[in-house]
């Protein structure tokens, strides 16, 4: 009989990234300037254009803001709209480093993946909770990153979906499998101590984190505490 091969967990940095969709919208700019003190990875801002999610949040002046702000500080822009590649040009001018888009999107997913990279920054493809995960795979070759949202895109502060793991370990191992295991694997949505340590048990080394991270009276305590769990689970349920 052969022997069954073990599968190789590749190591992945664990990143943590606040959501400036939780902020104090009435002092932005010091909520800014909190994330970076918090020694967080990056900012992520949430772009909802209340068409493909039933929310409106803000646009590129915010993104200029935070490089403003804080020109240190990572930019990482989530645009949950119908129609991003109209728009992916004007985040990056306005100081984006990685641009995301949805995978549902009613858009040439190809050609905008192709046109955010061409802009000179990394490119992120997004899942909705209900989306197979197999509609990523032919896109993976224009992706740095994959997030897998873990609530249905368009509120912060919704429950964690926990029927999301398996998804995060199918495209780990596909990852791997097809020479992409350099891929981020990203989640956000109900993320928190428990909820981010069972995502990096499968795969995921990215977290977001919203409303958990704003409510904590110390971010960069919970900052560093998120990291070190999501460090040790690494990759414990794909061995």
């Amino acid at each position: 009989m052969a022997a069954v091969l073990a599968y190789t967990v590749t190591p992945m940095k664990v990143q943590v990234l606040p959501s400036l969709l939780a902020a104090d919208f009435g002092r932005l700019a010091n909520e800014i300037r909190r994330v970076e003190a918090s020694g967080a990875d990056a900012l992520h801002l949430d772009i909802m254009d209340a068409h493909f999610v039933p929310n409106l949040s803000f646009g590129p002046d915010i993104v200029s803001l935070a490089r403003r702000v804080c020109p240190d500080l990572y930019r990482h822009t989530h645009l949950m709209m119908t129609r991003p590649d109209l728009y992916s040009g004007r985040f990056v001018e306005a100081g984006s480093q990685t641009v995301q888009i949805h995978a549902e999107a009613d858009c040439d997913i190809w050609g905008a993946l192709a046109a955010i990279r061409a802009d000179g920054v990394r490119t992120g493809l997004v899942l909705r909770p209900q989306t197979p995960v197999s509609t990523l795979f032919p896109y993976l070759s224009l992706c740095d990153e994959v997030l897998f949202m873990t609530v249905n895109p368009g509120y912060g502060g919704q429950a964690f979906m926990d029927e999301v793991l398996p998804k995060i370990s199918v495209l780990r191992r596909h990852a791997d499998a097809s020479g992409a295991n350099g891929l981020e694997i990203m989640v956000d949505g109900g993320i928190n101590f428990e909820t981010a340590e069972l995502c990096a048990a499968y795969g995921a080394n990215q977290f977001v984190a919203g409303s958990f991270l704003f409510k904590q009276q110390e971010m960069g305590a919970a900052v560093t505490r998120l990291r070190e769990i999501c460090e040790k689970a690494y990759g414990t349920n794909l061995r």
